[in-house]
């Protein structure tokens, strides 16, 4: 029976039993910021469970994809080692909402099991909470099964609880004994591999207070879970999940890039090569699973929360890789067999395939350039404890392979036990601890010492200790009346007890403006707000007289919040296109809003392109266009805000009751900021960077509304210098070229001086001749007219190869014209008919070129005949 073949029946199993068939809720629950990953098939109805919400059906099924690598479910320093653990696995389960219960739960778990699924019902345990007698005598009553094999267990093995408060109740576990004692009861429950659990069935009957005092809930409801992989194995007849068709095609293609065997006949610890390499794939196909599924559904590898869980899975799988020397990016060549085997039950994987690759790929890339560096760095290390006989890796080395090369601690833990070590964790916390303080300690030094110097209101002689309320989405002038002060140098400290101030927070920076109190202005340049309460620092020049209970009016800088709110709500826009272009994994990581510019963090595995920023820009503003209206929903309960679709984040932290920013249908999202009344009121976005802030984040800057039209007045301030410049710059090159073309020619006639001294004289007439280097025939002519200023009386014949062609000139001094006719134009005739070519020109000077290059020396030597007669 294939693993696609058990699925779909236990589904069609459940659907005979008016079951409703349900997809599986995204492996990222991005509507529940308590999570890091879904861990469980109940999370999508915890709703139901806390009686919050509700279905329009009563009974449901289906195979619900889940992580589990963090906090109470930690499952990742077993995997690979173990038969059956995994950071990934699907849920089969079934529930009823205040339907059937433990009765019916009980007999059709083992009916499936025993009479669909056909399994030898001497293996089966089952497991029920000690004092639950109802469940064990349905146990007795509605199942055929041994009654020795029903055995009780105390709150930690069979007892649900959703957290401290809140639903819970009694489960019964059902476990199949794999060993040859069938009367094994001590292997139940034990850890032990030869008898594992494959499904739990909860029975949620009461609500736990406070006080821990459990009250029966007026509506009972069935939870259960089983593990895919498990039953799929057990069906198959398998010693390992990982023998079975669910992995089976992903370790095959492993050992195809590796060029190793997997031994399927080992046992998992076996620690021979052969067994080193069963656990290095089987690590690579548990993790590369969970990968595609959670970047399938948005996460990416990170820094924080569920980021840092993904690049720790990746990097702990590409470590794996080198043990089986897969030293370059492999692991996103994986992707596509996870793809092929379970799309057709998680379509989104194949939808995001692409997307899914091109994370890994680069993250691979990413780790690989100090991979090799952090393991020379831990083999120094072990060699090194080696020789003084110490087994255990101290915290700063562990937080120097950590800070410095990017090794998980678990990484380098699984490192050390690999090679008979152990390491100093309790210290490693203990530096990680001291670097956050640090870190929060430069976060407050960069706080203003203005703010800084105020950390109570106890010395404000406060009226009342009500928050402040702020007015300042409605307005930006707000009559208001002194509660509290505090003078302080040049300062003042006023709280009102209403403000229109935006005070610092989510990216957008405080307001600045000023409070009139009777004929005295007061310049408010920085806001800070204690327990709810806002306090607005001010500016004194003169004296003023401040009491509680006075009148004030408080008006913010309009120019400059319309310039920041133009800014905030481009973000929003900018947000939503980006995540349009680049994919839904993106997610914000960081923004700045202030008056001048906008600046937008987010998550991201490459540089973004040209392309993919016009389009960007472009999707902005074709929607600015459209003067979409603002609707702010304040006060909004949180619950409700998730139903509405309001784009949300794990990390962020919500109250009761948020605000929702919404512009038509395009961008929905909680924010507490001030925003423009319609997206025409934002005039234009321009981007004006793209930039690496870290691993895996990437930075937008940009301008709108006056933030562009100073952009592009700067931009053309810089076209014009720069035109300035570069006519200043030709005018230099011409400048520079006629020097350097001087410069050579000076150096060329140099050579003329050689000419010069060795002439020889034929009938008393001196012949200067010779071969010389010219760029052109009229730098040749220039050194001919050198020549004939030298040699005082004579014939001169300078003969140059200028562009692969023979050119010559010849001079002649005035007494020898004069006396003698001797021509210039008559002398270079000749010469040049032996280099092919001919010429002419006036007496005193000639050029003349040829096209044979190979007998200018007979030229030369030619020159003698023409005087020898």
């Amino acid at each position: 029976m294939t693993s696609n073949e058990i699925r779909q029946q236990f589904l069609d199993f459940f659907k005979g039993k008016d079951h409703r068939i349900v997809p599986s809720a995204p492996v990222v629950p991005h509507g529940d910021p308590t999570l890091l990953f879904t861990n469980a098939g109940m999370n999508q109805f915890k709703d139901v469970f806390l009686g919050t919400g509700s279905r329009d059906y009563k009974r449901a099924a289906d195979t619900q994809k889940c992580i589990r690598v963090s906090g109470k479910h930690n499952d990742l320093e077993e995997v690979g080692y173990d038969t059956y653990h995994h950071t990934f696995f699907e849920m089969l389960g079934n529930w009823s909402f205040g339907d059937y219960y433990k009765k019916e739960a009980i007999a059709w778990a083992w009916e499936l099991l025993t009479e669909v699924w056909n399994l030898p019902k001497e293996r089966l345990w089952a497991t029920v909470y000690r004092t639950d007698d109802e469940a064990f005598n349905f146990w007795k009553k509605e199942t055929d099964i041994n009654p020795n094999h029903i055995l009780r267990f105390d709150e930690k093995d069979n007892f649900w609880e959703m957290g401290e408060t809140g639903p819970c109740g009694p489960c019964s576990e059902i476990h199949i004994n794999l060993s040859d004692d069938l009367e094994a009861a001590h292997l139940v429950n034990a850890g032990s591999p030869l008898c594992i659990e494959i499904w739990n069935l909860v029975f949620i009957q009461y609500n736990r207070d406070e006080n821990g005092q459990l009250h029966e809930l007026p509506a009972k409801h069935v939870d259960t879970g089983m593990g895919f992989e498990r039953i799929c194995a057990v069906l198959q007849n398998k010693k390992s999940n990982y023998d079975t068709d669910v992995f089976t095609p992903i370790i095959n293609a492993i050992e195809k890039l590796s060029k190793r065997n997997y031994n399927n006949q080992l046992l998992p610890n076996d620690n021979s090569i052969d067994g080193k390499n069963n656990v290095s794939m089987r690590v690579i196909a548990d993790h590369i699973r969970t990968l595609t599924f959670a970047i399938g559904d948005g996460a990416t590898p990170g820094n924080e929360g569920r980021g840092y869980v993904l690049r720790r899975l990746l990097r702990r799988a590409s470590r794996y890789g080198r043990k089986l020397d897969l030293k370059e990016p492999f692991l996103y060549k994986l992707v596509d067999v996870v793809v092929k085997n379970f799309s057709h039950v998680f379509p989104e994987i194949k939808t995001n395939q692409s997307q899914i690759e091109k994370i890994i790929k680069a993250e691979e890339e990413s780790f690989n350039a100090t991979l090799d560096r952090g393991i020379e760095l831990f083999d120094s290390l072990t060699k090194k404890l080696n020789a003084k006989n110490e087994k255990v890796i101290s915290g700063e080395d562990v937080f120097k392979l950590y800070d410095t090369y990017g090794f998980p601690v678990d990484l380098t833990a699984v490192m050390a036990r690999e090679n008979g070590f152990t390491i100093d964790e309790n210290r490693f916390n203990e530096l990680m601890n001291e670097q956050k303080d640090r870190a929060r300690k430069s976060t407050k030094e960069k706080i203003g010492k203005v703010a800084a110097s105020i950390s109570n209101l106890d010395d404000f002689n406060l009226i009342n200790n009500s928050p402040t309320i702020f007015t300042g989405y409605d307005e930006l002038t707000t009559k208001a009346k002194i509660i509290g002060f505090k003078k302080e140098d040049s300062k003042i400290f006023i709280v009102l007890d209403r403000t229109p101030f935006y005070v610092e927070s989510g990216g957008q920076i405080s307001d600045t403006g000023i409070i009139t109190i009777g004929d005295k202005k007061l310049s408010v340049v920085e806001l800070i707000k204690i327990n709810n309460q806002v306090v607005h620092v001010c500016e004194i020049n003169e004296e003023i007289k401040i009491e509680n209970g006075k009148e004030a009016i408080a008006e913010v800088d309009k120019v400059r919040r319309w310039n920041i709110m133009r800014n905030h709500s481009a973000t929003h826009f900018l947000h939503k296109a980006i995540r349009q272009v680049l994919g839904t994994h993106v997610q914000q990581a960081g923004s700045y809003v202030g008056p001048d510019r906008l600046r937008f963090d987010f998550n991201h595995f490459e540089k973004v392109s040209k392309a993919e920023l016009d389009s960007i820009e472009q999707i902005v503003n074709e929607k600015l266009r459209e003067n979409i209206p603002m609707i702010h929903h304040r006060d909004t309960p949180f619950d409700k805000a998730k139903k509405m679709g309001a784009l949300m984040f794990f990390g962020d932290k919500y109250g009761d009751k948020v605000n929702v920013v919404q512009f038509g249908d395009f961008t929905m999202e909680f924010c507490g900021g001030t925003h423009v009344q319609n997206s025409s009121q934002i005039g234009l976005l321009k981007i004006i960077s793209e930039s690496s802030i870290a691993s895996g984040v990437r930075r937008i800057e940009a301008v709108t509304g006056e933030g562009v039209e100073k952009y592009i007045k700067e931009q053309q301030l810089k076209i014009d210098n720069l035109e300035l410049r570069v006519n200043e710059f030709i005018e230099e090159k011409k400048k520079l070229e006629k020097e350097l073309s001087e410069l050579k020619l000076k150096e060329k006639l140099g050579g003329i001086d050689s000419i010069i001294s060795s002439s020889i004289e034929i009938n008393g007439i001196k012949i200067f001749k010779g071969k010389v280097e010219a760029a052109n025939m009229d730098e040749l002519k220039s050194m001919g007219d050198e020549l004939r200023e030298k040699m005082k009386s004579g014939v001169g014949v300078l003969i140059s190869v200028i562009e692969d062609k023979v050119g010559i000139v010849t001079v002649v001094s005035d007494d020898l014209i004069k006396e003698k006719k001797i021509l210039a134009g008559n002398i270079v005739k000749q010469i040049a008919q032996i280099v092919g070519g001919s010429g002419g020109g006036r007496p005193h000077l000639a050029t003349a070129g040829g096209k044979d290059v190979s007998k200018i020396d007979e030229a030369l030597a030619h020159v003698d005949n023409l005087f020898n007669n």
